[in-house]
């Protein structure tokens, strides 16, 4: 069974992704900033990981950028729905440093496992 971690400042996200993700056979854990996602990783690498890239704290760049560091080969998704600047600016730049998928929010449940398909299996 695949391993993913989700990190994602907002819990309805994290809910409605996990409970998608566990549906079709994923074992799905998650997490609602970048410092504890960076923990849990650490503590039970997972095989995915799908990132925000807003979040306070610790954001989905910084996130990215230092499980890449230290863990090359896992795949991430990074997500976003904008900010400051529009979530395509956002999502340029999580692909720069190292998302191999990136998804404008909001993701769909089928655009969600697509990803998460084409990255495992």
């Amino acid at each position: 069974m695949h391993n993913i971690l989700i990190i994602d400042d907002e819990k309805e996200i994290c809910t409605v992704f996990q409970m998608t993700l566990e549906r079709a056979g994923y074992s799905v854990r998650s997490a609602l900033d970048g410092d504890e996602g960076i923990r849990l990783f650490k503590e039970n690498p997972a095989e995915l990981l799908i990132v925000d890239i807003i979040m306070p704290e610790k954001d989905g760049i910084e996130t990215i950028v230092e499980i890449r560091r230290a863990f090359p080969g896992v795949k991430i998704v990074a997500v976003s729905g904008g900010g400051r600047i529009s979530s395509d600016e956002y999502l340029k730049m999580a692909k720069t440093l190292g998302a191999n998928i990136t998804l404008e929010k909001p993701v769909t449940r089928d655009v969600l496992l697509k990803a998460v398909k084409d990255l495992l299996e």
